[in-house]
């Protein structure tokens, strides 16, 4: 019975792609090909398999690309993953509103929100890498269009869990928020990272000196700078940069301007145990 059952199933597809050839219609030697699965990375350019989460959670249920004018440059090898210096350049945008720094496979995968406001839409620091990982930038613009880039950073790890060198020493808490800054009046010249029409800029670079630990370090608890504001004499806010738990110790960061106002810059900020930061820029 079954093998009748097997020939009157095999004379049945013999009699459709027979029908098929007839009328001129594609014929399967075999089952017809099924659709291709779904990319479960979400197409994203590094392949990692973690991306489609990250957009999620940091991202939503926007709109989001992936764009060549959003360029995240850093080591190949991090030859100290507890000082990776990044640089991120969003110049060829228009209207952008908030630029996101993200690494996949950092434990803590948020590193910095940047608000550029009076300043041009690029920003360099350095932060803590846990393992080899993409880093990405994400930046928003007035369409709600979330623009994304990166880098992929390999190292030798570990970066997030170890104490930084003032928490072993203890001289974290002589220095702890003290500001130091320096201008480079028209340091960097026009076309800056390649891109066409970049303008020359100013550039500022500010250090606050934090421990910024990011408790994963045994005993000791989450201690880092979350905000840091740049303000002209007349009040105006010129940048805004939240910083979390990945930020490197003592961490630097340089900003760009088309010009810098005349007169004093105040430097105002806190961090998470409520500790207020202050310094001027002359």
């Amino acid at each position: 019975m079954a093998l009748n059952l097997f020939r009157r199933a095999a004379l049945s597809r013999s009699l459709v792609v027979a029908m098929a050839a007839i009328n001129g219609l594609p014929v399967w030697a075999a089952d017809p090909p099924k659709p291709a699965a779904a990319d479960p990375t979400g197409g994203d350019p590094f392949g990692s398999f973690l991306w489609p989460d990250l957009r999620a959670e940091f991202l939503g249920s926007g709109t989001v690309v992936f764009d060549d004018r959003v360029k995240v440059s850093g080591p190949v090898f991090a030859e100290d993953p507890m000082n990776v210096p990044i640089t991120v350049f969003a110049d060829g945008l228009a209207d952008i509103e908030l630029i996101t720094v993200l690494v996949d496979r950092n434990p803590i995968r948020k590193v910095l929100d940047y608000l550029p406001l009076g300043a041009l839409p690029r920003v360099s620091f350095r932060f803590k890498l846990q393992q080899a990982s993409p880093v990405r930038a994400a930046v928003k613009t007035r369409d709600g269009v979330w623009h994304v880039g990166g880098t992929l950073v390999d190292s030798a790890g570990g970066g997030c869990t170890v104490p930084g060198e003032t928490r072993k020493d203890g001289s974290w808490a002589r220095s702890l928020g003290e500001v130091s800054a320096r201008v480079f009046p028209q340091s960097v010249p026009a076309g800056a990272a390649g891109v066409d029409g970049a303008q020359a800029a100013t550039r500022l670079r500010l250090r606050v000196m934090h421990p910024m630990d990011t408790g994963l370090a045994g005993g000791i608890p989450a201690f880092y700078l979350n905000r840091l504001s740049l303000r002209d004499e007349a009040g105006r806010e010129l940048l805004r940069l939240n910083a979390y738990e990945p930020v490197s110790e003592n961490p630097i960061f340089s900003f760009d301007f088309v010009g810098l106002p005349n007169g004093r810059l105040q430097l105002v900020g806190s961090d998470n145990n409520g500790n207020r930061i202050t310094g001027a820029v002359d």
